[in-house]
């Protein structure tokens, strides 16, 4: 398989990347994963994920990595901050193209297929997107880990490790979901769990929803989705207010949290018809077209 020019879509986030292999056609070829990309964790490190994906979404491919015949559309969460992105940029390998927007944007250009609609994306943190038919895109949430992100990964295990902390003290009795909880975090007691807490960064209390998730009976828990949903509900309001656009939840967390919505909002929603990945294979075709390379 020969191409003058490779597009590569790239989906990161606090917990892992995404990468899809398109032909200059935008047609998806192949997919690979990697570790983190979300430019809190680190420039370095979001390059380094980007390139193990994109090698790997090119060994699926059975083609040749070169950096210098691939344009790159990045949805990456943390694009906001300006140092970050300038350092992002700055970083780039020599690349035939690169645009950069947020995860945000990518996942509403792949839960919509380009066409207007609002998308709330549910991963390791959490952001709402709206595109209008003018093509404007508005944000709601995304404010970050740890006092924003509401229903996202973070955000549960932030909350839940509270349920940890009364349990290992006697404020709660302890039960099955404390139990999980300090097994995932691999404390035995108070003052490991201590060390636990100052080591974690968003990724590490999202690796607690889980956890989380497999105890949805539990009362807290209960607690924890009924708030989680009436956020996702707020956030479409906030970029719909006339309820005319269709609506969607995408990342890992859109369909478990899909039943807390509440019903006049719920009834709204529809499958995004892609993924974010998929959105940033769009967004790499459109910066491919605009430099003449597609």
């Amino acid at each position: 398989m020969q191409t003058d020019t490779w597009l590569i879509g790239v989906d990161g986030g606090g917990t892992g990347t995404r990468v899809a292999l398109g032909n200059a056609q935008g047609v998806e070829v192949a997919r690979a994963s990697a570790g983190p990309s979300g430019l809190g964790l680190g420039i370095a490190r979001a390059w380094e994920s980007i390139e193990e994906g994109a090698r790997g979404a090119f060994a699926q491919a059975g083609a040749a990595f070169d950096w210098s015949h691939c344009v790159l559309g990045c949805g990456l969460a943390g694009v906001n901050n300006p140092d970050w992105l300038a350092a992002f940029l700055g970083s780039a390998p020599p690349v035939a193209g690169l645009a950069v927007e947020s995860d945000a944007y990518t996942t509403l250009l792949g839960a919509h297929g380009g066409e207007p609609g609002v998308v709330v994306a549910l991963g390791t943190g959490s952001i709402a997107a709206a595109l209008d038919a003018r093509g404007d895109c508005r944000i709601a949430g995304g404010f970050g880990f740890p006092s924003g992100d509401e229903a996202s990964g973070a955000w549960f295990g932030l909350r839940a490790i509270v349920w940890a902390q009364q349990s290992l003290d006697g404020r709660v009795e302890p039960d099955a979901l404390s139990q999980a909880l300090l097994a995932q975090t691999q404390s035995r007691d108070r003052e490991s769990l201590i060390v636990w807490q100052c080591a974690a960064n968003q990724t590490a209390y999202a690796s607690l929803a889980p956890v989380v998730l497999a105890h949805r009976e539990h009362p807290f828990v209960r607690k924890l989705l009924a708030e989680a949903g009436e956020a996702i509900a707020r956030l479409i309001g906030a970029l719909d207010p006339a309820a005319s656009l269709p609506a969607a939840l995408a990342g890992g967390l859109g369909q478990p949290l899909r039943e807390w919505v509440p019903q006049a909002v719920r009834e709204r929603l529809r499958a995004p018809l892609a993924d974010s990945a998929s959105g940033a294979l769009r967004l790499a075709q459109r910066e491919a077209v605009r430099l003449g390379r597609a």
